[in-house]
């Protein structure tokens, strides 16, 4: 199984979930991260090695295989292993067994691989930075994890979930969060992702000094400098809930998405990853006139 996706949004909690819900659940989940190992040291990571096999090999020591063994083993970031590892794991993925470095003895090994990249694989297949028949044996099942700036709705769930893990480390008795900050999270573009709204999370739970996290909790490049939701909205005594904040979100995202392609419908729907009837229906939920979009696009031509 290979999953795909930017940094940070999560494709390992995607891989123990997976693990957690099959048939191994009982078995080990184990990671590798691809990406911060040498070659050397990555391939005696993954496959063991031998007593004396290498300068400081002190011992024997089981590789991620071994340890895996009945249960998952989960590669992140595998597009970024050298030519001679993708050769090595391609012929455990086809043979299901491998020697430690150094050794002789054949092992055999039933692990299930669940791999992540934040790369392409098909294009670096294309390049010649990845072989083929490994990238076919990885992607049997190919999942793609989108971006958290296309999927608001969860951010509210991952917010609360941060909060939680935070203030109980903390010993804080923090318990809500305001419709405000969230209001303010559900418009930022997130580049960093879930790993991003965590780091934000643990920041605001430092600082907050009352019990609801507050928008003057969160980073101050966060804080919205004129979009996001319309200032009548924020009037005192007047409560905003979450589904008007999202919904002032989502009518800015569509006008800016719109204004972008000219009001084009057609195209505005595949670039924010939606069916075209969808994206009508929205457009009259909201009341949105795309001819002015087409109006002033043409006039900046």
């Amino acid at each position: 199984m290979l999953i795909q996706g930017e940094s940070g949004v999560g494709k390992e909690l995607l891989a123990r979930a997976i693990h957690n819900k099959s048939p191994r659940a009982d078995q080990p989940f184990v990671t590798v991260s691809c990406a911060a190992l040498p070659e050397t040291l990555l391939e005696s990571e993954l496959f063991g090695h031998e007593k004396g096999s290498f300068t400081g090999a002190m011992a024997t020591r089981k590789g991620r295989f071994e340890l895996a063994d009945m249960g998952t083993l989960f590669l992140d970031e595998i597009g970024e292993i050298s030519p001679s590892t993708q050769v090595k794991l391609l012929r455990v993925l086809q043979e299901l067994e491998f020697t430690r470095v150094g050794g002789t003895k054949t092992i055999s090994t039933n692990t299930r691989i669940v791999s992540a990249t934040n790369k392409d694989l098909a294009d670096e297949v294309s390049r010649g930075n990845f072989r083929d028949d490994l990238f076919y044996r990885l992607n049997v099942i190919t999942l793609t994890v989108p971006p958290l700036r296309n999927r608001p709705e969860d951010i509210p769930a991952l917010a609360y979930h941060f909060l939680k893990k935070y203030r109980e480390e903390m010993s804080k008795d923090i318990v809500s969060i305001s419709d405000e900050a969230l209001a303010v999270m559900a418009a930022h573009p997130w580049p960093g992702n879930i790993r991003e709204l965590e780091n934000v999370m643990e920041r605001a739970v430092v600082i907050c000094a009352d019990k609801s996290i507050m928008m003057a909790d969160l980073p101050e490049g966060m804080h919205p400098t004129g979009v996001a939701v319309p200032a009548t909205l924020w009037e005192e005594g007047e409560a905003l809930s979450l589904r008007v904040a999202r919904g002032a979100w989502e009518k800015g995202f569509l006008e800016r998405a719109l204004s972008r392609h000219g009001g084009n419908i057609s195209r505005t729907a595949g670039a924010i990853g939606l069916a075209r009837k969808n994206l009508q229906e929205k457009i009259k939920q909201y009341g949105i006139d795309p001819r002015r979009f087409l109006i002033s696009h043409n006039s900046g031509d």
